[in-house]
C-alpha cells in the first residue's frame, strides 16, 4: 500500500521491532530493577558504546544486573537503537542514544 501510494516501507518496517522494544522494557519499568550502584557502573563502562553482554559481563553477576540494564534502558539512563532488535549484542551507550 505505502509503495502505490509513493512512499517506501522503511520506515514501517523499523515500527514493529521499535514497538517490540519498548514493549520488552516497559516490563522492566517498577522501581524494584532501579539499582543506582549498578546504574552507576554500568554508566562508567559504557561511556563508548558497547555490546551489552560486554558490560553487562563486567559489571556484575548477569542474572542481577540483566534486569537492571533494561530498566536503565526504559529511564533513559542507558541508551541504545530501539529500530534494531534487542540482544546481548545490541551497542548500548551511557551518552545520548537514539532511544
Amino acid at each position: 500500500m505505502c509503495v502505490r501510494r509513493g512512499g517506501g516501507i522503511g520506515w514501517w518496517g523499523r515500527l514493529p521491532v521499535r514497538v517490540a522494544n519498548v514493549r520488552w522494557l516497559s516490563g522492566y519499568r517498577h522501581p524494584r530493577y532501579a539499582d543506582a550502584a549498578v546504574v552507576d557502573r554500568l554508566r562508567e563502562a559504557c561511556v563508548v558504546p558497547r555490546p551489552a553482554a560486554e558490560a553487562v559481563g563486567e559489571v556484575g553477576e548477569a542474572i542481577r544486573v540483566w534486569p537492571v540494564v533494561f530498566h536503565a534502558l526504559w529511564s533513559s539512563r542507558l541508551h541504545v537503537d530501539l529500530d534494531q532488535v534487542l540482544g546481548e549484542h545490541s551497542l548500548i551507550t551511557a551518552g545520548a542514544g537514539a532511544a
